[in-house]
């Protein structure tokens, strides 16, 4: 998840707002860890579910990445605009995790990120072992700025 970050990072830009969708545990955070390690931001990615968004600066001079955990919001986007995730938009890369349902009407374009846990293995783990888990993501371009951006190339890790 978090190399996938790391090249999800490659082919966002100022603007960006990226839906993070799954169950918890699925990788949301750790896949928002790679796209900070991406674009060089300062400060450690962690889960903001306490303090809502939090705001990591650029050491590149690239945009900030604003990271946002939607879960304990339940009001829609009367709530998320509280956070004035509108006015960070067009400088930021927005990464909201939880935000399918929520933060759509931000902008016309967004990418959303559907992440679903899989257990590995055809039966080949040793029978007191852990399955391996794998991920299954879906990168959706929606809106004009997802346009021939190549997300299978993203994906493909």
């Amino acid at each position: 998840m978090r190399e996938l970050g790391r090249r999800l990072a490659a082919a966002l830009r100022p603007g960006d707002l990226v839906l993070l969708t799954g169950a918890l545990g699925a990788g949301k955070t750790t896949l928002t860890r790679g796209v900070g390690e991406g674009l060089g931001v300062r400060g450690a990615v962690t889960s903001p579910t306490f303090v809502i968004a939090r705001v990591h600066p650029s050491t590149v001079g690239g945009p900030p990445l604003v990271h946002v955990d939607a879960y304990r919001l339940g009001g829609g986007l009367d709530e998320m605009e509280d956070l004035d995730l509108d006015v960070s938009l067009p400088e930021s890369v927005v990464v909201v995790e939880w935000g399918e349902g929520r933060v759509e009407e931000l902008s016309q374009d967004y990418l959303q990120v559907v992440i679903e846990r899989t257990t590995g293995g055809a039966g080949t783990e040793a029978p007191d072992a852990e399955p391996d888990e794998d991920r299954a993501v879906t990168l959706r371009g929606v809106g004009a700025r997802w346009a021939g951006v190549d997300l299978a190339a993203v994906a493909a890790v």
